[in-house]
């Protein structure tokens, strides 16, 4: 029998008390220079955490109508120019109470491959406070500009593919339904645009607006801020959601790995401790529209222009990025919309519209846009592909990456895109009915704010002014929690002069040693404590929220206006009858000659098995740029001819196909095109029996 270890408990005691008194020490050092820098940087203007260094381009305030923002050209580290043939990416990242640069923080992110995947890149940023009396629509206007001003730099590639993180993808959004002739490919990343969605007991953050009774919670900061809203108060309700990481973790984090993790902590916390700001008329349009009225989904967004936002109109391909592990924006918020505006995959097709999405398994809403891991997977191929994206008939895809075997230690993935259906998209959701609640939100809302501005607003006004709303600035808790601990407090002084005699004599304990396990134990129970109470608190929350607004009394108030399609809210979609489709003449089916026949074929072989390789399309978009008699095709006829050739054969698919011999009345023009479809069809090395049979009526019509 074994005989167990003999420890040397006191010896690890004393060890551990020694590294202990060290790590302790240093923490503090860090939180001071913390301190130190959040005070460094407000003095400094809060600049961009980008780690790229930039142009500026256009400067938004010397707009008609000026705004904050900026429009940047993005160098290259090594100052390679980009490939001339890739179209220019926009990043824009989110202003929701922090600063720009995250989307650019680090060499892994989303600029950081587009830069390495030879793309020109831009950068849309925005300095910390707003120009007085800025609008929501002054901002999509101004976007508009940069993004043409981008295509302009650019005449002879393709409209700019434009990333939107959070806040600014369902900004981009907007922007997209408004003028779809300036965009190309839209990318949204963690971005909500179904606000109401949400699972039961899951997602608590969408009963916040009901709970505080709408929108004149804003109204009321933003008059006490004198006219300005302070991030500062977002950035606090995203800490609310997980008090164990804001009050426990991320600083034991900091504690327990502060020989290696000081410089991930600093650099992280210089962005999140930048607090900006918005005109009240933009927070309160942000609220009032969309997290309480919730009227993007439902078509019913109306701009302070007058100008209506369907995102019906959107033409360009719109890739979606969410994660399960999110808790501010579920799959559901991300997703949900396209239940709610297409109401059924037929209805995606016959828009012509390609929606592509990708649900990550568990990392968190911060992870989706700074995580190295994400940016090394999905943003990568995110971009890899985005091309390829506009070569899929139109209708909706689920971006599937698989791990290809190792090459030279580097890791891989096959790309694919799987046709899926608006009830795939349901089914992440545990129901619709859930959302009735909310329309009663969204009409008291109406009624309060109505309120606040007859009674409080004028009494609130007359005591407020720049003094007032800077002191609220002042003690705000997560600035006095930051500067506190800086070096204007004395009694960091010990602290200063201690650390770098520590640092010197540093004596680190291993992980093996019994009182560091006991005290990771500790943290586990500290952490497991902050969570029991998160989960009482969120559930009670639940509850108020659905014995208040779901109660029967409150049917009076379900505002049907500003309510989602029925078929959404039921939980159902509703399949469009082939029979009601619209029927196309003979003449469109036999007319365009060869290019239109072998791109008909190649959206048939593509979409036959219902997935579309990456190397399917590689394929498909090589034959056409090489292909003499295919080259002449430009980008936007080449859009037009796929959702054309696909609108055929989803409405005819034997009438299609039967007509391809009146496409190619020529032996030499029908064996040339079986030629290039065969080509296609064997690009991953594989066929499948689908594509097999396929290939076999093709050849058959045209022997």
């Amino acid at each position: 029998m074994t005989q167990p270890q003999n420890r040397d408990l006191l010896g690890e005691a004393t060890a551990y008390l020694i590294d202990s008194f060290q790590r302790t020490i240093l923490f503090w050092d860090t939180l001071r220079e913390r301190g130190n820098n959040y005070l460094k940087h407000n003095e400094a203007g809060k600049p961009s955490v980008l780690s790229f260094d930039y142009v500026v381009i256009k400067d938004g305030r010397t707009l008609d109508r000026p705004v904050n923002y900026s429009l940047l050209k993005i160098i290259a580290p090594d100052r390679k120019p980009s490939d001339p043939e890739k179209r220019p990416v926009i990043v824009i990242d989110p202003r929701a109470g922090h600063g720009p640069g995250i989307g650019g923080f680090k060499s892994e992110s989303e600029i950081g491959f587009a830069l390495k995947n030879g793309h020109p890149v831009y950068f849309v940023t925005f300095l910390p406070n707003p120009v007085k009396g800025q609008t929501i629509t002054d901002i999509q206007q101004a976007e508009v500009v940069f993004i043409q001003l981008v295509t302009e730099r650019h005449p002879n590639l393709p409209e700019p593919v434009v990333i939107g993180n959070c806040q600014a993808g369902w900004a981009l959004a907007l922007v997209g339904a408004d003028r779809p002739d300036v965009t190309g490919p839209m990318v949204l990343v963690g971005s909500p645009l179904s606000y109401w969605a949400g699972a039961d007991n899951k997602n608590p953050m969408r009963y916040r607006g009901g709970l505080t009774g709408g929108t004149w919670m804003v109204s009321l900061l933003s008059d006490l801020g004198n006219g300005q809203f302070d991030g500062a108060n977002l950035v606090a309700g995203f800490e609310d959601l997980n008090p164990a990481n804001t009050f426990w973790k991320k600083y034991y984090q900091l504690y327990t790995n502060i020989d290696n993790g000081r410089e991930r902590f600093l650099t992280f916390e210089r962005w999140w401790n930048g607090y900006f700001y918005m005109t009240g008329e933009e927070i309160h349009f942000i609220v009032k529209n969309l997290f309480v009225g919730n009227t993007l989904e439902s078509g019913q967004l109306e701009m302070e222009n007058g100008r209506r936002i369907d995102l019906k109109n959107i033409e360009d391909p719109i890739i979606i990025l969410a994660s399960r592990g999110d808790n501010i924006t579920p799959p559901q918020q991300a997703l949900n919309w396209i239940a709610k505006t297409y109401g059924s995959t037929e209805e995606i097709k016959q828009c012509g519209q390609v929606i592509v999405y990708r649900v990550h398994e568990d990392i968190g809403h911060l992870g989706i846009f700074v995580s190295g891991q994400v940016a090394r997977k999905e943003h990568r191929k995110i971009i890899e592909t985005i091309d390829l994206t506009e070569l899929l008939a139109p209708g909706l895809y689920e971006l599937v990456l698989e791990e290809k075997p190792k090459k030279l230690g580097l890791k891989d993935y096959d790309v694919r895109f799987e046709q899926r259906e608006i009830d795939d998209i349901l089914a992440m959701d545990d129901g619709m009915a859930d959302e009735i609640a909310f329309q009663v939100v969204a009409t008291l809302s109406d009624l309060n704010e109505t309120a606040y501005q007859l009674v409080l607003r004028p009494v609130i006004k007359a005591f407020s002014d720049k003094r007032s709303a800077l002191l609220m600035r002042l003690i705000h808790p997560l600035r006095v929690s930051r500067y506190v601990v800086a070096d204007g407090n004395p009694l960091m002084a010990p602290v200063k002069m201690m650390a770098p005699l520590v640092q010197d004599g540093r004596q680190p304990v291993s992980d093996n040693n019994v009182y560091k396990q006991l005290e990771a134990c500790a943290s586990d129970m500290i952490a497991g404590a902050f969570d029991f109470f998160r989960d009482i608190r969120d559930a009670t929350a639940e509850m108020t929220f659905r014995l208040t607004y779901s109660h029967p009394l409150m049917k009076p108030f379900i505002h049907a206006g500003a309510s989602p399609k029925q078929k959404a809210a039921e939980g159902k979609t509703t399949v469009s009858n082939p029979l009601d489709m619209p029927r196309h003449p003979s003449g469109e089916m036999i007319s365009g000659g060869f290019a239109n026949a072998v791109i008909r074929m190649m959206v048939g072989i593509a979409g036959v098995d219902h997935v579309v390789h990456e190397t399917e399309l590689s394929g498909y978009l090589n034959v056409l740029k090489t292909h003499p008699r295919l080259r002449w095709i430009n980008h936007q006829r080449l859009s037009e001819m796929i959702k054309k050739q696909s609108r055929l054969i989803d409405t005819d698919q034997i009438m299609a196909i039967a007509a391809l011999p009146i496409l190619l009345p020529e032996k030499k023009d029908r064996r040339e095109a079986l030629e290039i479809v065969n080509k296609i069809a064997t690009a991953d090395h594989s066929i499948g029996q689908q594509e097999k049979r396929l290939i076999k009526q093709f050849s058959a019509v045209l022997s």
